[in-house]
């Protein structure tokens, strides 16, 4: 069998193994933190949200560590911009998604915030350990604001939380912990793969984490979705598409810098990190502007792909 051939299969067993292992890891966590007297808001608002986000943690983590920052910084920003123009343009284009008015007043805002910050700490094309710190310093305040908006208005939920499996300690620590190993192996399997394929095409390592693994790890929001819409239940989507974005920037982004802080690719900040901030301002001017209330219909939909598309298009221009 010739090297692609082995590199393709890497990068699918490791897809499929991240995501059974993460629902494993999120399953054991949460059961886990119900068995120790947490309360489920408190779970799904911490817990959960933060082990939705482990395959993308844990890629960058593994890539890092291996000497791919390239690929781990992509995966970030990449994952953000298949979320708003992938997954929200082709979830838009088969139902409407209303904007909830705290979605509205909060989270979008904050995401802006966030991106901003976010740009702050790439700006110079390096990213380090101060600035990996300001990130994962914003997750912790991103945390606490989420339970202290969920406090204040319980009317309003945050996210869909989900019922929390009921498990025996010794099945939670079970599914936590060999949840938690698969997915640093199933990370491992595909972060070789991506570096394989990158180095067989002759392509950087920074478009294959845009895109094959970018797509790739956010292939459970963009079915979660899609589910979600056909079973009639579209008025999520939104909302776990910019929980998503949050917690990519704040926690999968910090991670190179933490294990292997030092300079960045130009087009990061300068192609990348652009489309990204412009994807997330188009989103949130959709969403919070003009009349109420508000909903991203199929035009918005096919405003976000054709984005999605053309950007996909400018990246291929680089490497041809």
């Amino acid at each position: 069998m010739s090297p692609a051939i082995y590199a393709i299969a890497a990068i699918i067993i490791g897809f499929i193994l991240l995501t059974w292992s993460a629902d494993r890891f999120v399953g054991g966590a949460a059961a886990t933190a119900r068995n120790w007297g947490i309360s489920p808001m408190l779970i799904g608002l911490t817990v959960v949200s933060i082990g939705t986000s482990a395959p993308e943690i844990l890629v960058s983590l593994m890539s890092a560590i291996q000497g791919h920052t390239d690929i781990a910084v992509g995966n970030a920003i990449g994952s953000n911009i298949a979320n708003m123009g992938l997954v929200l343009g082709l979830t838009a284009l088969i139902a409407p998604l209303p904007v909830k008015s705290a979605l509205a007043k909060r989270e979008i805002p904050w995401l802006l915030f966030v991106t901003v910050i976010a740009g702050a700490c790439l700006a110079n094309n390096y990213l380090g350990l101060t600035e990996s710190l300001v990130l994962l310093a914003g997750l912790f305040v991103t945390l606490y604001l989420m339970v202290i908006w969920q406090k204040a208005h319980p009317e309003e939920p945050l996210a869909e939380v989900e019922e929390i499996e009921e498990l025996p300690s010794s099945r939670a620590y079970l599914e936590l912990i060999g949840g938690l190993l698969l997915l640093l192996i199933s990370a491992q399997i595909l972060v070789w793969g991506a570096k394989e394929i990158a180095t067989l095409m002759g392509i950087s390592e920074l478009v294959v984490g845009l895109t094959v693994v970018a797509i790739g790890t956010s292939l459970p929001e963009l079915a979660a979705s899609v589910a979600s819409a056909i079973r009639g239940h579209h008025d999520i989507a939104l909302g776990n598409v910019v929980g998503s974005n949050i917690f990519n920037l704040l926690a999968v982004l910090s991670m190179p810098g933490l294990v292997a802080p030092g300079s960045l690719n130009e087009s990061v900040f300068s192609r990348d990190y652009t489309v990204m901030l412009a994807f997330t301002v188009l989103v949130a001017a959709m969403a919070m502007l003009g009349k109420k209330p508000k909903t991203l219909g199929r035009f918005t939909g096919i405003i976000l792909l054709t984005g999605y598309v053309c950007y996909g298009a400018w990246l291929y221009t680089q490497v041809v």
